[in-house]
């Protein structure tokens, strides 16, 4: 109920924080980070209504490792935004961080950008421009290997430089990265957003979140549209290690 406009409080979901690796030959990426081997510490970090109950898993450096992985192959972490449970994994991370300048601009002030802060330091920032065209809907774009593989669209709305990773993969097979502008498939599904409450504590433009989500919720045809924390969203992704990896894998 605290997810999702319409949501009952019997129905329990679990929440995923997630790091997807994108392959491709000019070097590879991850969007987002997951959490990080330091969890502990990060969500102490957090003010009191935001520590919420939590499993922990392999960090995405611990996955990575585990499958033999050669980390000098990863360009950097593509930031969808950098709420904590997007960046804690950096903590393992020492690879450049990429973002807009937006994104950065919020995370080295705002309240919520004290696990970014923290992960952060010392690591290279590696601002892209909006220097593409409008992108299935959304108003700018920017191509990260100039071939239409991965593209990043602007967002905004969650914070000031949330972003849509879209993926497009060698079998046709098209996936987009919402990051949370619904923390669940039922936004897609039911073209529901977060409970007004929620608008208010999460979002620093709900208005622009809830553009942002028609705009997904338009696509979801044709791409298969992923929101960050929902654990059934990754099912047509492969996880990495369990098969071989062409386009895309989750850690």
């Amino acid at each position: 109920m605290f997810a999702v406009t319409g949501g009952r409080f019997r129905d329990r979901r679990r929440f995923a924080a997630t790091s997807v690796l994108v392959q491709h030959p000019d070097g590879d990426l991850l969007i987002d980070a997951g959490f990080g081997a330091h969890l502990d510490e990060h969500v102490r970090l957090l003010p009191r209504i935001e520590r919420a109950p939590f499993e922990r898993g392999r960090t995405v450096r611990e996955q990575l490792d585990a499958v033999g992985y050669d980390v000098s192959r990863l360009l950097g972490v593509l930031v969808t935004h950098v709420h904590w449970d997007h960046v804690s994994g950096l903590d393992s991370l020492d690879v450049p961080i990429w973002l807009t300048r937006e994104e950065r601009e919020y995370g080295s002030t705002d309240s919520h950008g004290a696990v970014f802060r923290a992960v952060s330091a010392g690591r290279e920032l590696r601002e892209y421009a909006w220097d593409g065209p409008p992108y299935l809907g959304f108003p700018a774009s920017h191509d990260v290997h100039g071939d239409g593989s991965v593209v990043v669209a602007r967002a905004g709305g969650h914070t000031p430089g949330s972003v849509v990773v879209f993926v497009s993969l060698p079998t046709g097979e098209r996936y987009g990265f919402i990051g949370d502008l619904t923390w669940q498939l039922d936004g897609i599904e039911r073209r529901a957003a977060r409970p007004w409450l929620l608008r208010r504590l999460a979002d620093v433009d709900a208005d622009l979140v809830r553009t942002g989500l028609d705009r997904s919720i338009a696509l979801r045809d044709v791409v298969h549209v992923v929101p960050s924390h929902d654990v059934s969203a990754y099912d047509p992704i492969p996880v990495l290690g369990s098969t071989p990896v062409q386009g895309g894998a989750r850690p």
